[in-house]
């Protein structure tokens, strides 16, 4: 087992060099592109639409399909297909509909970077992007997450300790996001994305040696988890997330939603051409299946292959190494490694962009700068700078973040994302279809939808982070409806007055 090991650190430790100079030249490259803020958070037309559409899998993928979602599987056994069935289907169902008229809406006014800025220049409000751009930075929660992932497969497989495997996953990730902005991490996510997809299948694959039965292998399983427990193949689960048919349509609506967050609907904005969205939307389709369909197999039957696991989050690593030789398993781990790195630079990316964009941009530069004459280039920079710099802030408090493992890596990088999406998901949606939807609706939609998940989750009113955002998205419609009508019909009522 010693020498096993040692092959293990040794090929790991490899291809990692060699993943982390392929990123680095990247960065290089991509440096020609990210000196200006555009070419930093979009690199606009800079990278191929099929690309762009497996990154956008790539990153939607990360820690939680590989681990948490597996862990879940390890866990509650077949109810947590829900989720899978949700990834693949509602997710891109999301993304086909709100793609198209988010693109078209993002390129007003010169064009938008994020999504903030696209709420602020489609209801006219600075304040509003300052507001959502302050939501946005919940997803230091989803980066601890892919942090805690990491960190779980260096430990699990080749015993590197916890707190090193997330410092050398933040020190990468950090390099060639610094060095090539958007340029960089829309390459490496699609390579990443393709190596992901290979491992989903060969999950899958692996289950005919090592649950057998041929093409009854399903049915197999069905049968072994029941012998274990009647509730592992059950359609929902006593204690766990699927534990009710309201707690699973509440889990449909995050994921049909999924697709909103800011990391991800910034990858839209990278299109340059509206007949480009086709092969985007295609690409990102099939990754989204390839990565969410297979690796909760895998998850539940681990169950059967390392029973009595300490933490559930590690069930593909303790089943890669029961299903594959040591080569295989070492090419493995890395490919999965990557798939959490994927996620992580975007969400940086996504983060560092939002703070220059967002929140420096307009809240910062007018005071510092109100009286100089200072070009739209050079200003222009110094926001560039700005977003890299707090990359590195970024980076550091992530780490110190996940110095604490917690319980559920899926359960913790889902708070954060159902904060944003319970303050934006009305005032994105409405803005498309609804002529009435105006900007003080927006305002108090944002501020109440994910006011009203923070204090449901933090109070323990509702324990469950799906149900509470499921009630928290019906807020911030009913809020943003209501008040857009009120304020409509005073606007109404003074012209009528005045005139």
């Amino acid at each position: 087992m010693g020498e096993e090991t040692n092959s293990f650190v040794w090929i790991i430790g490899i291809v990692l060099f060699g993943y982390f100079v392929l990123t680095t030249w990247l960065g290089k490259k991509g440096s020609v592109h990210s000196r200006s803020m555009r070419g930093f958070a979009i690199a606009k037309g800079k990278v191929k639409p099929w690309i762009v559409g497996v990154s956008f899998g790539a990153s939607f993928a990360s820690a939680n399909l590989f681990l948490g979602v597996p862990g879940w599987a390890y866990t509650y056994g077949a109810s947590t297909l829900w989720w899978a069935l949700g990834c693949f289907g509602l997710t891109w169902i999301g993304l086909l509909l709100f793609a198209k008229t988010f693109w078209k809406q993002g390129q007003k006014n010169g064009g938008s970077l994020t999504l903030p800025q696209w709420l602020g220049v489609r209801y006219q409000s600075k304040a509003l992007q300052v507001i959502v751009a302050l939501l946005v930075l919940f997803n230091i929660y989803y980066i601890v997450g892919q942090n805690v992932g990491l960190a779980t497969m260096f430990e699990t497989i080749i015993g590197i300790p916890y707190i090193w495997g997330i410092i050398i996953g933040v020190g990468i990730t950090i390099v060639y996001v610094s060095l090539g902005g958007a340029f960089a991490q829309l390459i490496s996510d699609g390579i990443q994305g393709i190596i992901m997809s290979v491992i989903s299948v060969l999950l899958f694959i692996s289950l005919l040696w090592t649950i057998g039965g041929g093409w009854n292998v399903l049915g197999n399983l069905h049968t072994q988890l029941s012998n274990i427990d009647e509730s592992l193949v059950a359609s929902t689960s006593e204690g766990g997330p699927f534990y009710s048919g309201f707690a699973i349509l509440s889990i449909q609506w995050l994921l049909f939603t999924f697709a909103l967050l800011p990391h991800l609907m910034n990858k839209v904005l990278t299109i340059e051409k509206e007949e480009d969205l086709r092969t985007f939307t295609l690409s990102s389709g099939i990754t989204l299946f390839l990565l969410s369909a297979f690796s909760v197999f895998a998850g539940m039957a681990a169950r059967l292959l390392a029973p009595g696991l300490e933490s559930a989050d590690g069930a593909i690593p303790a089943y890669i190494v029961e299903a594959f030789p040591p080569i295989i398993v070492a090419l493995m781990v890395t490919g999965i490694i990557s798939a959490i790195l994927s996620t992580t630079d975007s969400l940086y990316l996504g983060l560092t962009t939002s703070i220059g964009n967002d929140l420096y941009k307009i809240l910062v530069v007018p005071f510092l700068y109100k009286n100089k004459n200072i070009s739209e280039k050079k200003l222009d920079q110094k926001v560039v700078r700005v977003s890299k710099i707090s990359l590195i802030v970024l980076g550091v408090l992530s780490l110190y973040m996940s110095i604490d493992r917690p319980d559920s890596l899926a359960l913790l990088t889902q708070f954060g994302i159902s904060a944003i999406i319970s303050g934006i998901i009305a005032p994105v949606s409405l803005g498309y279809f609804w002529k009435r939807a105006n900007r003080p609706g927006a305002i108090n939609s944002v501020i109440f939808g994910s006011g009203c998940y923070m204090i449901l989750t933090g109070t323990g009113i509702v324990e469950n982070v799906f149900q509470a955002l499921f009630f928290s998205s019906i807020v911030g419609f009913v809020v943003m409806i209501s008040v857009s009508i009120v304020v409509e019909n005073v606007v109404k009522e003074k012209k009528a007055v005045s005139a």
